[in-house]
């Protein structure tokens, strides 16, 4: 199955704001990613080509990064072939285009994991993250609503306490 996946976020801050916290991606300190409600991003050699890596099961590598634009991932993901990528760029002066989009194709039970659990995570997951990034900014927190659906998926797969 085709899938194109695409989350976009005015953030009203210059681009060179959101750089700062771009070049943050996968480190202790995360200021891109909603790592307090999600797993975080974790990359064996940083933000750089040929770093391989994850968040939670999801496990990819970098193909292409451009520090003041975007970050190309390879997903290494039986049934998942394709990419997803970060890029930011500057709508003028003072305000930022964040973007995310997968661009793959799925095959076998893969297909039947995006249509029914990842794509509804994903989705939440992206949300958290470009509010994660606007609340940087702002005194006022944006808080992005899970469906019910992503509530129960992780209520679902949340590990069990021994």
């Amino acid at each position: 199955m085709k899938v194109l996946n695409i989350h976009k976020r005015r953030v009203n801050q210059p681009k060179a704001q959101i750089v700062e916290l771009f070049r943050t991606l996968a480190s202790e300190n995360d200021l891109m990613l909603a790592t307090h409600k999600w797993s975080p991003m974790k990359l064996d050699q940083g933000l750089q080509v040929g770093s391989k890596g994850g968040h939670g099961p999801i496990k990819y590598h970098v193909v292409a990064f451009h520090p003041e634009e975007r970050i190309v991932f390879q997903f290494d993901l039986k049934g998942f072939d394709g990419t997803h990528e970060f890029s930011i760029a500057a709508l003028d002066q003072n305000s930022t285009e964040l973007s995310h989009v997968i661009d793959m194709k799925t095959s076998g039970f893969s297909t039947l994991k995006w249509i029914f659990a990842i794509r509804w995570l994903h989705d939440a997951f992206i949300e958290d993250a470009f509010d994660k990034v606007e609340n940087y900014f702002s005194a006022s927190k944006k808080r992005s609503e899970w469906s019910f659906w992503v509530k129960l998926l992780r209520r679902i797969m949340k590990p069990k306490k021994k």
